[in-house]
């Protein structure tokens, strides 16, 4: 499922599965540098030893391998023809970390193992191409695509800057606000400056 909006200055924003795109635009995403060249969208997908062991190497292989079946973990933006964002968007089973992630295993009332249940646990927007509405746009479009796949509820890990400054490298769980405007509402505030979010659909 594909979405299209425009920015504020008029450039067309496309959103597409990532299954749909070539491989060498998920790496102009994650680029080779920062924290997404290192993690490849792999944190919530390996265990604490699987991640200890996993180099950028490995954890970029593990994707790109993910992106061969069916839908794809995740959904990539594109600019006019720059791809320029990816949000990570799957039925929570996929995501076997959260279940020791203090956020998640103090805030949320979903089951892990419930296949109807989605979540949002990364975004990423390169830079240069920030406050464009990027973010807003994946959003968007993962509430699209999570309704599309038959989720029931979609949620989210958002961070709350109001509440608590957030790191650059915090940000990649999304901030609250857009969350708000597409819906979702607060299930949990389990950690300052941090917040369960849901839509249910």
């Amino acid at each position: 499922m594909q979405t299209s909006e425009r920015d504020d200055a008029t450039a067309e924003i496309r959103v597409v599965p990532v299954a749909e795109v070539p491989w060498a635009d998920v790496r102009a995403v994650f680029g080779v540098r920062g924290d997404p060249a290192t993690c490849w969208c792999q944190w919530f997908k390996l265990s604490g030893t699987g991640w200890r062991d996993a180099d950028a190497g490995a954890c970029e292989s593990a994707l790109r391998e993910q992106t061969e079946h069916g839908p794809g973990p995740g959904l990539v933006a594109y600019l006019d023809d720059e791809p320029v964002g990816w949000v990570a968007v799957e039925p929570r089973p996929a995501y076997p970390r959260l279940r020791t992630t203090r956020v998640v295993a103090k805030g949320s009332t979903e089951s892990q193992d419930d296949p109807s249940v989605w979540s949002v646990t990364c975004f990423v927007v390169r830079v240069g191409f920030r406050r464009r509405g990027i973010g807003a746009a994946l959003l968007r479009a993962a509430v699209a695509h999570a309704e599309a796949s038959g989720a029931r509820v979609l949620e989210g890990y958002p961070v709350d800057p109001t509440e608590k400054k957030a790191s650059a490298a915090a940000l990649y769980h999304g901030a609250l606000s857009p969350f708000l405007a597409e819906g979702f509402e607060i299930v949990s505030r389990p950690e300052t400056g941090r917040a369960v979010v849901r839509l249910a659909f």
